[in-house]
């Protein structure tokens, strides 16, 4: 059954993706604004699903020690093996906007968390606050940048679907990537039981790079389609969610209490937001750095089950 449930998993993954995909693209056709802002936004919110969920019902039960590990997880693994290989699949040109802006953002994002967790071991009601009232600062400044755009721009062009079923291939996209990724892991964990893995070995890999899955199979097949401003936008959307919005929400509710390592994963998170911006910042982003990123990923994965 476990077999069963991870193929039908990647099925619906790859399928939901696709749709997801092609009724993002002709939203921003329909609106008249970038692609990139569909996918910091739109695309971003609807992968970062599974980390939402994961992270609100830990801290409605008030168990939320492990948000702070699902989310620095998880933007790990979107900005080494997302971002990676969806470069290796497709060479990424970059929006200009994503690098000044987004990208120094979410590193930004990074380096706060980081200072979070490292002065008092977690994360406080207030700062949950304050995490999410910068959110709604970067959101609104998004929003803005993208409406100034748009007046400044021509008349939109024609969105290649109507209206209700650019919704129709959201939301079904969304469900069955959603559905999809939450079979992926259920499968994978029930598989890795088989064969005698550890519960702690299955959480920080599996589970974990399970809730990320969505972002990797958008942005995967958004590169194969040359959107990059989706593939990209995707990614670092998703991080700036994880950290402002999803935190945020989960301390507001519940203040965090973090492991010592959570601090030393956070320092991982913005070398690693570092390193894969240098390369990035002259606009392309080509196989051999996306490579590169992936190979990182691994070696991360290998210190996880070392420690």
């Amino acid at each position: 059954m476990s077999f069963v449930m991870l193929v039908l998993g990647f099925v619906l993954l790859v399928w939901g993706a696709d749709k997801f995909v092609a009724g993002a693209s002709a939203l921003a056709l329909r609106l008249g604004v970038s692609a990139l802002l569909v996918g910091l936004t739109v695309v971003a919110f609807g992968t970062s699903a599974p980390e939402l969920a994961v992270s609100l019902t830990a801290a409605l039960q008030g168990a939320n020690e492990i948000a702070v590990g699902n989310v620095v997880g998880s933007n790990i693994f979107n900005l080494l093996v997302v971002a990676g290989l969806s470069a290796v699949l497709c060479p990424l040109v970059l929006d200009r906007v994503l690098l000044r802006r987004d990208w120094p953002l979410s590193i930004l994002a990074a380096v706060i968390l980081c200072v979070m967790v490292s002065l008092d071991g977690g994360i406080s009601r207030l700062e949950g606050v304050l995490l999410l009232a910068l959110f709604a600062v970067v959101l609104t400044a998004q929003i803005r940048a993208a409406l100034k755009e748009r007046s400044a721009a021509e008349e939109p062009a024609e969105a290649p679907m109507r209206p209700l079923m650019i919704a129709v291939n959201i939301v079904l996209g969304l469900a069955c990537i959603i559905l999809g990724g939450q079979l992926s892991v259920n499968g994978a964990t029930g598989i890795a039981r088989m064969f005698g893995l550890s519960e702690t070995l299955i959480g920080l890999t599996i589970v974990a790079i399970g809730t990320s899955l969505p972002e990797l199979v958008t942005s995967l097949v958004a590169a194969r389609k040359g959107q990059n401003e989706i593939a990209m936008g995707n990614v670092i959307g998703s991080n700036l969610f994880n950290i402002l919005l999803i935190l945020g929400v989960s301390a507001a509710i519940s203040p965090i209490h973090v492991q010592p390592t959570a601090v030393i994963d956070t320092l991982v998170l913005i070398a690693a937001s570092v390193l894969c911006y240098i390369p990035a910042r002259k606009g392309k982003l080509g196989r051999a750095p996306g490579a590169v990123m992936a190979l990182a990923y691994v070696v991360y994965t290998v210190y996880l089950i070392m420690r």
